[in-house]
């Protein structure tokens, strides 16, 4: 089963700039966007609007048919998905050590894009700064305890408890068992006013 469509042009936008030596920086610059939002979309936190991902596509200087050609546009109609977990793939939003982050499956839904990930933190794992998303956010301790700072509040969760919040709220996780944590995480899209 491939990804969304949504979540491939972000892996694709973070593959060519890399492939052409681009800093987040330079990419942001050209398109006239902020570095936080070219950010944002490579790590599958935002969806870019319409006229964003055309700027950051010529920013590329790639051309537009070949862009979207590459991009499989396979409908996902089946009625049941099955995932096997050897599919999972690892992926890396904002680098962060301790953090491994497996998708498990994205689809869109009502035309809202849906992301289920899951999320190792290593022992002692934590993030310096909090980060958004524009997306809510469900999370499910598989296993650990974790500890959540939401709009600077901290949560406390420990195996079997689970947290829903909106993921516009600065946040960060922090693994304060004496052994690695698991987390369920799904991010439920909203749409894009920028």
């Amino acid at each position: 089963m491939t990804e969304d469509i949504i979540i491939q042009i972000s892996n694709k936008i973070k593959e060519k700039r890399k492939a052409k030596g681009i800093t987040i920086q330079e990419l942001a610059d050209r398109a006239e966007v902020s570095k936080g939002l070219i950010s944002q979309i490579e790590n599958n936190r935002t969806v870019p609007s319409l006229l964003v991902l055309i700027n950051i596509i010529k920013a590329l200087r790639l051309d537009m048919n070949e862009f979207f050609n590459e991009i499989d546009q396979q409908t996902q109609s089946a009625k049941v998905i099955i995932k096997q977990k050897a599919s999972y793939q690892e992926f890396e939003k904002e680098p962060a050590k301790g953090f491994v982050y497996k998708r498990v499956l994205t689809k869109n839904v009502k035309n809202f894009p849906v992301d289920i990930v899951l999320l190792e933190l290593k022992k002692g794992a934590h993030r310096s700064q909090t980060v958004k998303t524009d997306a809510y956010e469900y999370k499910y301790i598989i296993k650990g305890t974790v500890e959540y700072l939401i709009d600077n509040e901290k949560y406390i969760l420990e195996e079997g408890d689970s947290l829903f919040f909106d993921g516009r709220l600065g946040h960060k996780p922090r693994n304060i068992g004496q052994e690695n944590a698991q987390i369920l995480v799904v991010y439920f899209f909203l749409g894009n006013e920028k």
